[in-house]
């Protein structure tokens, strides 16, 4: 099976609002930034593949209408996933490792703030026991950060140390959507967790090239090869499963191959503090790793693009040679219910 690398990544700047602009127009700057660094036209991409929610845009099949800025006649090879676009980037992967493809285009983007998205998330619980109860995203990141507490895991001065480094390292990312430094007075929104300890609700899009092998190397003077990636799931139950733990993610990890040697960054699509607690468990990240130093999800988190950029941003690092070995981490679902886990090199 050929190599496959990231050769560009693009992203918007994430912003609280986009109410001027539609997905389409949201999404067209940073497709044409994304092909602009390859010099690939439209026409030489063989497979393009796109992350998204009908439930942030309301209305059924809304992926269709971002095919007007990709271009999609003449016909494309073209796929879709209803979830963040670390999965849809994972498809194009899978579709080139299978020799399907030589080159591909994977992008996603959400806008939040046209509802309430606090709400809009409890319609992907479980519809019988969980659901009518209407436990919000936030609550349920609370549980989960108050059994890291009990448990002795982590306490609150720790969280707010996470949410304090978080936002520092943003103050170098121009796309960051929050840098300032979390208040003094910081309120609780759900107790354990203050406002700094919960991501911004915004809206953004994100966009990466795929290549394969020789082409890779032609595209990008330093590839970010992919060595590995997976994803794995837990059960719906919030019940049936251990909050202060992430097994999903350490299977991931394992089949993708990131304990065999150390990795020297991690992205971690941590929207919450206490979750950073969890992954750097199952990942085994010690001190030496520099986590998020783009700031993460806790200064930009547009739903379905988030976990994406988290993969963007790890080959941004081994692009500009910041990074030899890069994790990257991409989550859906309640308290890290699904998890994906990749690897990425320079040459």
């Amino acid at each position: 099976m050929p190599d496959v690398a990231i050769v560009a990544f693009a992203q918007s700047r994430h912003r609280a609002r986009t109410d001027e602009v539609s997905e389409v127009e949201l999404l067209m700057p940073v497709l044409h930034d994304a092909l602009g660094q390859t010099g690939l036209a439209t026409s030489e991409i063989d497979f393009t593949c796109s992350g998204s929610a009908d439930y942030l845009a309301g209305r059924a099949f809304s992926f269709t209408m971002a095919l007007d800025g990709v271009g999609a006649w003449p016909p494309i090879s073209e796929s879709h996933v209803e979830t963040d676009g670390a999965w849809a980037l994972y498809e194009a992967w899978v579709r080139i490792l299978t020799g399907e493809a030589n080159t591909a285009l994977v992008y996603s983007y959400g806008k939040s703030s046209p509802g309430d998205l606090r709400s809009v998330l409890t319609r992907q619980l479980d519809p019988y026991y969980m659901a009518p109860l209407w436990p919000d995203s936030v609550a349920l990141a609370a549980l989960q950060a108050q059994a890291l507490i009990d448990a002795g895991a982590t306490d609150e001065r720790e969280l707010a140390g996470i949410a304090a480094r978080s936002r520092a390292a943003a103050r170098t990312n121009p796309n960051a959507q929050l840098s300032t430094a979390p208040a003094a007075d910081d309120p609780y929104v759900v107790r354990p967790l203050r406002r700094a300890d919960c991501p911004p609700v915004g809206d953004g899009a994100a966009a990466v090239v795929l290549a394969a092998g020789d082409t890779a190397r032609r595209l990008c003077a330093r590839p970010a090869w992919i060595r590995g990636m997976d994803h794995r799931i837990e059960a719906p139950s919030l019940g049936v499963r251990d909050l202060t733990d992430s097994p999903s993610t350490r299977l991931a990890a394992e089949r993708a191959g990131a304990f065999d040697a150390p990795v020297d960054t991690a992205e971690l699509h941590a929207p919450f503090t206490s979750q950073e607690v969890v992954l750097r468990k199952a990942l085994r990240l010690g001190s030496e790793v520099a986590v998020n130093p783009s700031g993460g999800p806790l200064a930009a988190n547009p739903m379905m693009a988030a976990g994406l950029i988290r993969l963007g941003e790890a080959a941004a690092r081994i692009h500009r040679g910041d990074s030899d070995r890069a994790l990257a981490h991409a989550t859906s679902g309640p308290c890290l219910q699904q998890n994906l886990v990749a690897v990425l090199e320079g040459e």
